[in-house]
């Protein structure tokens, strides 16, 4: 018999949740950066073994809706718990246990289903502060066994998963055994664009930013081609997002060219422009056109 789930991950910014996710799914399907709001979407990623199947939820992060993208994402978050079979609490090792913390244990735990929680980064840690790290995670409103994790090295992840397979159901496969998440293309190539704003940018910009793949072709050579725009709320946004003489626009394509080729296993033109829409963060057609529900 094998078993299949749904497990959402849940936690504060810049906890290490998309990197665990990636850990777990054995690839990056899920972009990584310290800034809160990089998790827009609920990303789904699949983990398959011989006989059993796990879809991860790595959850926007939760959060007081500002705006129609912060209400969208905070609907996502609880329309993704209530429909998972278990969930996954991750915090940060080196930060402690805050009130953000406790306040999403509180939420995971009025969800009630089977949980875990895992103390992550405990590769910083020395042996002191990974107990007491896990001592104050014990006593969050959330009841769960605890697992010291780092996601970056794969520390502990082995038992966390062996605990995790135990809370699934029974049932058959609920993806095909080769897929790893179901994104659509699309909205996967537009992520790792993002990333790369997201890793050249500081303060508020970040939050203004949204990627769109208006077309994605190839070549009678066979060389990919995507053509994306960014988009930005103000001209000086968009300033910035180009650069002195283009240099920002054209670092963030290039190195999402690498990204999107080591994801592809294809060699790709990435034709990247910028553009200003005020108050996108507002327009709900383009957050349905974004693919954020």
């Amino acid at each position: 018999m094998t078993r299949a789930g749904f497990v959402a991950l849940a936690g504060r910014p810049n906890v290490g949740k998309s990197t665990l996710l990636n850990r777990l799914v054995g690839e990056k399907v899920a972009i990584v950066s310290e800034r809160p709001q990089t998790t827009r979407r609920a990303i789904r990623g699949i983990a398959t073994h011989e006989d059993w199947q796990m879809v991860l939820v790595d959850l926007p992060g939760v959060q007081r809706p500002r705006d129609p993208l912060t209400e969208r994402m905070q609907a996502r978050m609880e329309r993704e718990l209530e429909e998972s079979d278990a969930a996954l609490l991750v915090l940060n090792g080196q930060q402690g246990v805050g009130p953000g913390d406790r306040f999403i244990a509180e939420a995971t735990s009025r969800a009630r289903m089977p949980a875990v929680i895992v103390v992550n980064k405990v590769d910083l840690l020395d042996r002191g502060r990974t107990a007491a790290a896990l001592e104050a995670a014990a006593e969050l409103p959330l009841d769960g066994e605890v697992f010291p994790v780092s996601a970056r090295t794969g520390a502990g992840v082995p038992e966390l998963v062996e605990c995790l397979v135990g809370l699934l159901p029974e049932g058959p496969f609920l993806y095909p055994v080769d897929d790893r998440t179901d994104l659509p293309e699309r909205v996967r190539l537009a992520e790792l664009i993002r990333e790369q704003v997201l890793a050249r940018t500081r303060d508020e910009l970040p939050h203004a930013v949204e990627v769109e793949i208006d077309e994605v072709g190839e070549r009678e050579d066979g060389l990919a081609v995507i053509v994306a725009r960014l988009w930005a709320e103000t001209e000086s946004q968009k300033g910035i997002l180009i650069g002195a003489g283009g240099r920002m626009v054209r670092d963030v394509g290039a190195a999402a060219r690498r990204e999107i080729e080591a994801l592809t296993g294809r060699h790709v033109h990435l034709d990247l422009s910028v553009r200003v829409r005020k108050g996108w963060r507002r327009d709900e057609a383009l957050l349905d056109r974004l693919g954020i529900e």
